[in-house]
C-alpha cells in the first residue's frame, strides 16, 4: 500500500483520477487546494473523528477543544477515569460519549491503533468497527487521515454525497450504496477522491466539512 503522506502523493493521485475519470477535471478546477489533512495514528485521532459524527465541522472543532482542554493529554486513561461531567462540560452527546469509552477500553486492552494502519483496508475497517460506537464512516475516515490509505471513500459522508452530486449533475444526490458504485471507477485513488470532493464540497458551500484530523 502506497501511503498518501505528502502533497505530492495527493497531486499525483489527482493526475490519475482525472486520467481515470476525465469529469474530474473541471471538479479538480473548482476544488482549489486539495489538502494533505493527514494527523498521528493513534487514540487522539480516532477521538476526534468520533466527536465529527453527524455534527458540522465548525461544532466538531469547538467541542474537540473543550474535550483536549479538559483532558491534556488526551489519553485512553484519562477518557476512562473522567466522569461524566466533564464529557457533558465538553458537550458530548450521549452516544459519543459510549463511543469515546468504548474506544478507550479497547484501546487500553490491546486494540493497537498504530498497527491498524499497516494493515489492508477491509481488514483494518473489520477490527475497528467491532469496537460498540464506531461504525464504517469513522473506521473509513480513521484510515483516510491516520493511516493515509490510498483507497477509502466514505460514501456514508452527507457532504461527499452532496459535492459527488452537484459535480457529475446527479439531482437528488446519490445515496451510499449507489456513491460506492461511483466511487469503484476511481479506484485505486479513492482517498484523493475523497479529498477532492471534501475540497470541492468547501467551495461550493462556503464551509469546511471535513472531519476533523
Amino acid at each position: 500500500m502506497q501511503r498518501i503522506a505528502t502533497l505530492d502523493d495527493v497531486a499525483r493521485g489527482l493526475d490519475a483520477l482525472v486520467a481515470l475519470d476525465p469529469r474530474l477535471s473541471a471538479v479538480r478546477g473548482r476544488a482549489g487546494a486539495v489538502p494533505l489533512r493527514l494527523s498521528e495514528p493513534g487514540f487522539e485521532s480516532l477521538a476526534s473523528i468520533i466527536v465529527s459524527q453527524q455534527v458540522s465541522r465548525a461544532s466538531a472543532d469547538a467541542i474537540f477543544g473543550r474535550l483536549t482542554g479538559l483532558l491534556d493529554p488526551l489519553t485512553p486513561q484519562a477518557v476512562l477515569g473522567a466522569g461524566e461531567a466533564v464529557f457533558r462540560e465538553a458537550g458530548l452527546s450521549r452516544p459519543k460519549q459510549r463511543g469515546l469509552l468504548a474506544a478507550a477500553q479497547a484501546v487500553a486492552g490491546g486494540l493497537d491503533l498504530h498497527h491498524l494502519c499497516s494493515l489492508d483496508a477491509g481488514e483494518a475497517i473489520a477490527a475497528l468497527t467491532a469496537v460498540p460506537g464506531i461504525g464504517p464512516w469513522t473506521a473509513e475516515c480513521y484510515l483516510l487521515f491516520s493511516a493515509g490509505h490510498p483507497d477509502v471513500f466514505p460514501a456514508r459522508d452527507v457532504a461527499l454525497q452532496s459535492a459527488v452530486g452537484h459535480a457529475l449533475g446527479i439531482d437528488p444526490r446519490p445515496p451510499e450504496k449507489t456513491l460506492i458504485r461511483i466511487a469503484e471507477s476511481w479506484a485505486p485513488w479513492r482517498g484523493v477522491a475523497s479529498r477532492l470532493f471534501w475540497a470541492y464540497y468547501r467551495e461550493m458551500k462556503g464551509r469546511d466539512a471535513t472531519p476533523i484530523a
